[in-house]
């Protein structure tokens, strides 16, 4: 029996700026400093709990819409070209779950200059005091070096910031940043290896617990995110989802384990974010070494998720989508007593769906080629024959629930195409 979901949105947020983070070593962290900073200045001014809450979770997701790794590294230069692009991906990613819509004009316009004044307006917008603690925080950590000892950096640091100020930054949020920057362990903190917990005693009043329907609507943002990085992969996530979904319904699942099969379907491939968008658009032959870069992905989901209390039946219907019946999957080369029912679904739903969908580069399969291929993986002990049989005997059905979500998902990929254009 499976006990009632609870999980907190502190450790959800977390997990996602982990696997915003798997894009590149030099980037680990950056989302976790820039909240803790903007939590220290926030709470150096006084701000309520509220406003404190706010700017730690959009500290933490400020970057979501940076989906390349060129976006990523150049957001932590000091001084940008074109700032406000990711930050209005960002926007359109965040309003749409609603615990995040009221943080999403943070995000919108973190890179809003003060210009003496001016900048308390973006493009006839008020723009609101936390995306300027946002700016503020996010550039402060450009200009720690990470390769050397912080404290030596302080003096250098300040120098700069204070030389923007005005110009980047409010002066009042400047004198209050001087004010932190005479405090060591503020540095220190910042800094730590331990930043996850720093920043979890410092959120310890973030206790918004998450419902199975509030964790489905989150899980809907994570697939956008993992799948919009790529027009190759717009709506593979979603159709993953409603195939595993329409498939636990048929296997005899409860109305409840359906929906987490959804949720687990928006999840399965949250590791692909630290597969640089070169490989996953490469319509030829991966090399050997491509492929090693892809098998990584499922490892990755894992570990992500096994941070996240209550997720841990999910986890593994999620992650496990590579490995075979015999043995010979990856990464954890489980074989069939290892393997949940939940599991060998969602390895199904993720074939059916990869060679049914339209790509880009190629049609999907029809029927008949489609059948080949999942009759052979079942001959060869890699998919679980009771459950393809299932797939075999509601194919239109299933294939239709696929196409349908697919379809949502390729208008959905479009507007947001659209409005960040």
């Amino acid at each position: 029996m499976i006990k009632e979901l609870h999980v907190s949105l502190f450790d959800i947020i977390i997990c996602l700026s982990d696997a915003l983070d798997l894009i590149s070593p030099a980037v680990i962290n950056h989302h976790k400093r820039v909240a803790y900073i903007a939590l220290n200045i926030a709470a150096e001014m006084g701000l309520s709990k509220e406003e404190q809450t706010g700017l730690i979770i959009a500290g933490i997701l400020h970057d979501i819409g940076a989906f390349s790794l060129k976006e990523r590294l150049s957001s932590l230069n000091f001084e940008l070209d074109f700032p406000h692009q990711h930050a209005e991906k960002g926007y359109f990613l965040l309003k749409i779950f609603e615990p995040f819509a009221r943080v999403a004009p943070l995000v919108r316009y973190h890179h809003v200059p003060w210009n003496n004044g001016e900048g308390s307006k973006f493009k006839g917008e008020s723009v609101p005091l936390g995306s300027h603690i946002l700016h503020l925080a996010d550039r402060i950590d450009a200009l720690i070096n990470k390769q050397q000892e912080v404290l030596g950096q302080v003096k250098e640091i300040c120098e700069k910031i204070n030389q923007y100020s005005g110009e980047l930054f409010i002066p009042d949020l400047v004198e209050v940043f001087n004010r932190l920057a005479e405090k060591e362990y503020f540095w220190l903190d910042a800094v730590s290896s331990s930043i996850n917990q720093v920043l979890a005693r410092k959120a310890r009043f973030i206790t918004v617990g998450l419902d199975l329907e509030e964790l489905l609507n989150l899980t809907r943002l994570f697939s956008r995110i993992i799948d919009f990085r790529s027009r190759f992969t717009a709506t593979h996530s979603s159709g993953v989802a409603a195939t595993a979904e329409a498939l636990a319904k048929i296997m005899g699942m409860s109305k409840r384990e359906c929906m987490m099969m959804r949720i687990a379907g928006y999840l399965h491939d949250l590791g692909k974010l630290a597969v640089p968008a070169e490989i996953l658009e490469k319509p030829g032959k991966l090399t050997g070494d491509e492929f090693n870069i892809i098998k990584g992905h499922t490892f990755y989901t894992y570990r992500i998720l096994e941070n996240v209390g209550g997720l841990e039946e999910i986890n593994t219907w999620a992650s496990f989508h590579h490995e075979r019946l015999d043995g010979k999957g990856y990464p954890f080369h489980h074989k069939a007593d290892d393997l949940s029912l939940g599991a060998r679904i969602m390895a199904v739903a993720d074939v059916f769906t990869a060679i049914t969908e339209d790509r880009p580069y190629r049609k999907g399969m029809t029927k008949d080629k489609a059948l080949h291929v999942l009759k052979k993986m079942v001959n060869n002990s890699a998919l679980d024959p009771m459950i393809v049989s299932s797939l075999i005997k509601n194919y239109e059905e299933i294939n239709s629930i696929r196409i349908a979500a697919q379809i949502t998902a390729s208008k959905e990929y479009e507007e947001f195409e659209k409005q960040t254009a």
